[in-house]
């Protein structure tokens, strides 16, 4: 697993079928790849994965297929704390939707 700056996730977009890539900041946990929407469930990106969660995860050299899932904040509060710190360790910013990326 890479530690570095950015991952880049493939959602389908919902309206196009189309894939659509994004650069995005990351962070890790058990295995886990996490990544924050500071505009929630607004973020375009959120929408195509609400509609397909199946994604691609590339990070370095590391790319695999996935899929996305929205961590609920009131199901899962340890979790999203925990990922919320990591990233605004990582960053200085953690605020926002968490979502987790999960091999298939």
């Amino acid at each position: 697993m890479s530690d570095g700056p950015y991952l880049y996730l493939t959602t389908t977009g919902r309206r196009s079928g189309a894939p659509r890539e994004i650069e995005i900041w990351f962070t890790r946990h058990e295995g886990t790849y996490y990544v924050v929407a500071e505009l929630g469930e607004q973020a375009q990106w959120v929408k195509n994965l609400r509609h397909d969660a199946r994604v691609t995860v590339r990070v370095g050299e590391e790319r695999f297929a996935g899929r996305a899932r929205v961590v609920a904040k009131d199901a899962e509060p340890d979790l999203v704390a925990v990922v919320q710190r990591l990233s605004e360790e990582k960053y200085g910013w953690g605020d926002g939707l968490v979502v987790a990326l999960e091999r298939v």
